[in-house]
């Protein structure tokens, strides 16, 4: 009798815990905002959230260590922001290589995915920077263990497939986290990267400038250069005239005169990065006879006469003392030219950084990726710009590497895209990158010329000039 008593009551207990459960899950509330569960990852604070039709977009600080290899180093707020669409899409993680925008904007393969988008400021890039700078911290598996650890906060909610992106430095940027990070990452897209793996050998970009275009655009632009240092005197007193003006100085590079010429010798590189053979047309038919102001509008319109004052390279200096550290700079010839109009050629990254920043270069920085890339990429996409002089040295691949690509679209510079690609390409690199997000439509994955961006396109969002940075810096 007492046994039965007891099994009756146990299982009345059991009946209550099983009802209470169900009325439990029953009155659950729905999942918790995004805001919410983004502040609630540890080191996430909140700078600001734009409002955005279909889209949440945060403006967010994520707390990193100064040293991922000794935390204890202390710690810096590098800026991300976050273009929320849905935790059931796969996620975009992007990094131009410099600073953050802090305004919503869809990267093209956020839009050919349909997803969200996480985008990274590039440590040492204020204010992403720690406070003192130690710049032996600004190094490219700094920066690759940056985005792994703001992968692995963020993964758990976006659990759907990521890829990572960037443009130029941004696209440098993709590779080397691919690179030291391998699967993190379940795609790479990387836009105009260079790959500059000997830095003392650069005649690739002499032969690119000796064939691109055509030799009438060569030629016009090759005249203009040269004259602007021919009338060194009388535009070189103007520029005096304009950085009075502008409060420009000239402490870093070491004085007006240099930064006159590397602006100048800046000049073609300039033109071929943002512009396109039809804008040959801007440029002075007869630069001999053209007016000092022609000259010096056209190398300012392109080159920019306060890229090299310290007002112009301070924010910059994060790039020129990777340049100088281990990205590498290009040096090129000026065959056009006379020696005697030539005081300084293609300055070194040391000449733009401040003397009280030591920098040594590592010369096996750079080949190290080149050859992982060549031996073990994986689901790697390289498009480069024909006409983009940073393409003169691109990412190649190697019999190691699998269901990778390097793609150039004809006739476009430093802005090229997939899009720009030659129908077969673009329709492959569309199907590819639906592919490694886990989104690609039944009829994409039978038929790869079927695949187009499962996003619309929105004037806003994804419509973006070339990211003007003055020349030489990717």
């Amino acid at each position: 009798m007492r046994k039965a008593l007891r099994w009756l009551l146990a299982f009345t207990v059991l009946i209550g815990m099983v009802s209470t459960a169900h009325a439990a899950t029953a009155a659950q509330p729905e999942a918790a905002d995004i805001k919410d569960r983004l502040l609630s990852v540890p080191g996430v604070s909140l700078i600001q959230e734009k409002p955005y039709p279909g889209y949440r977009f945060f403006v967010l600080n994520f707390t990193q260590p100064v040293d991922h290899r000794d935390p204890s180093k202390g710690t810096f707020q590098q800026r991300i922001t976050v273009l929320h669409k849905d935790v059931s899409r796969p996620t975009v993680f992007y990094t131009g290589g410099y600073s953050v925008s802090t305004n919503p904007g869809r990267r093209e393969p956020t839009q050919i995915v349909d997803g969200n988008q996480v985008s990274m400021e590039y440590r040492f890039f204020t204010p992403s920077r720690p406070e003192p700078a130690d710049w032996s911290k600004l190094d490219i598996w700094q920066a690759a263990s940056d985005q792994h650890r703001i992968f692995t906060a963020l993964k758990a909610i976006y659990p759907k497939n990521w890829i990572s992106t960037g443009g130029s430095k941004g696209g440098m940027t993709a590779t080397y986290y691919k690179r030291f990070y391998p699967r993190d990452m379940d795609g790479v897209v990387a836009y105009v990267a260079p790959n500059d793996v000997v830095n003392d050998e650069d005649s690739a970009y002499d032969r690119f400038f000796a064939k691109v275009g055509t030799k009438e655009c060569r030629d016009r632009l090759n005249a203009v250069q040269r004259e602007a240092l021919v009338r060194r005197e009388p535009l070189e007193k103007r520029y005096t005239e304009y950085a009075a003006t502008e409060g420009l100085t000239f402490d870093t590079i070491g004085g007006l005169d240099r930064a006159y010429e590397a602006v100048v010798l800046d000049y073609v590189w300039g033109f071929w990065q943002y512009s396109l053979l039809s804008d040959c047309d801007t440029i002075p038919a007869d630069a001999k006879s053209a007016t000092d102001d022609e000259i010096w509008t056209s190398v300012d319109t392109i080159s920019g006469f306060s890229a090299y004052a310290d007002q112009g390279l301070a924010a910059y200096t994060p790039y020129y003392y990777q340049a100088g550290t281990q990205l590498g700079a290009p040096t090129i010839r000026f065959p056009h030219i006379e020696r005697q109009y030539i005081r300084y050629g293609y300055q070194p990254p040391r000449n733009f950084v401040p003397r009280d920043i030591p920098m040594r270069f590592q010369q096996f920085a750079m080949g190290d990726v080149d050859a992982w890339v060549r031996h073990h990429a994986r689901h790697m996409l390289f498009v480069y710009g024909q006409n983009d002089p940073w393409g003169a040295e691109p990412f190649r691949l190697g019999h190691g590497s699998k269901d990778s690509y390097v793609f150039t679209a004809p006739g476009m510079n430093h802005g090229a895209n997939v899009a720009g690609l030659v129908a077969d390409e673009k329709a492959l690199a569309t199907a590819r990158i639906l592919q490694w997000a886990g989104v690609a439509p039944a009829a994409v994955k039978a038929d790869a010329t079927q695949a187009k961006p499962l996003a619309r396109f929105d004037a806003k969002l994804d419509v973006r000039d070339v990211e003007r940075e003055p020349a030489l810096r990717p």
